[in-house]
């Protein structure tokens, strides 16, 4: 297999707009054609996508993406619902009766309403999902989900050159038989960022940021760094257009190894939900 092979497409540019490099704003309907088959001739065959990305779903679903493996997530579901009204929707939104993986968006809730993950293996039972689990924000929360007994088929986390604290877990996971994604290899953009325009709030990252914008083909080294973790199965990423797909392949196999990190990054920045306090 092709390092590049192991790429997965994300989707929640064709649906929101996405990053804090994204200066384009959401994908056009054509420029997702046009992504999506350069992504097959790529030997590209995991989207990734979920009910809170917009209307991603339903651009998809006008897409011909039968060919695809489809993973997608749901949000607890509001009082009186269960999963299954997520999971129709999505199936009527993507227009397909079945998919890959079914991801708890967020998963600790599940310690509260174990149902949610009966009706996760009910799925599976069926043969509407193929495979079941998480995708996780922190460790802790995996740690709490595995301690009370739920074994994912699947889970998706961030890992990328500043951000390895799944690292143990995953491969721990791995062993298991459990399928690892990983996303966030460009840590939503912050590293090509021009760190003089940064607030204050990233100061513990300038220098890093300024020494990677040094690197030539800094896309395909990130990528790289990410993609040749034996215990990763697949890398996801997105992107706003199919020249930035084009471009993060083809830098792939000519980008050069990233230096030894010897810092340790704070949660602060390897968690955007926390950038907004900047």
């Amino acid at each position: 297999m092709k390092v590049s092979e192991k790429l997965g497409l994300g989707t929640v540019q064709f649906g929101l707009s996405y990053g804090i490099s994204n200066k384009h704003g959401k994908t056009s309907k054509e420029e997702v054609q046009k992504i999506l088959s350069s992504a097959r001739e790529n030997g590209i065959e995991m989207l990734d996508s979920a009910s809170a990305y917009g209307n991603a779903e339903e651009v998809l679903g006008t897409s011909h993406i039968s060919s695809f493996k489809l993973v997608s997530k749901f949000l607890p579901p509001l009082e009186g619902e269960k999963v299954l009204d997520q999971l129709r929707k999505s199936f009527e939104n993507l227009r397909l009766d079945h998919i890959y993986g079914y991801l708890a968006h967020r998963p600790i809730e599940l310690l509260n309403h174990p149902e949610q993950w009966e009706e996760l293996q009910n799925f599976k039972a069926e043969g509407t999902v193929e495979k079941i689990g998480f995708s996780l924000n922190e460790p802790e929360e995996l740690e709490k989900l595995l301690e009370k007994g739920y074994k994912p088929d699947l889970v998706q986390v961030p890992y990328n050159y500043f951000d390895r604290r799944f690292e143990s877990a995953i491969q721990k996971l791995k062993e298991q038989g459990c399928e690892i994604h990983t996303r966030s290899a460009f840590l939503q953009g912050l590293f090509f960022m021009d760190p003089n325009e940064l607030s204050e709030y990233f100061d513990e990252v300038k220098s890093l940021l300024k020494q990677l914008r040094e690197i030539e083909l800094l896309n395909g080294a990130l990528l790289k760094f990410v993609l040749e973790r034996p215990f990763i199965d697949k890398v996801i990423t997105g992107v706003e257009n199919e020249a930035q797909l084009l471009q993060n392949i083809d830098s792939i196999e000519k980008a050069p190894a990233l230096p030894k990190l010897t810092e340790t990054v704070s949660d602060n920045v390897l968690i955007p939900s926390r950038w907004a306090k900047s």
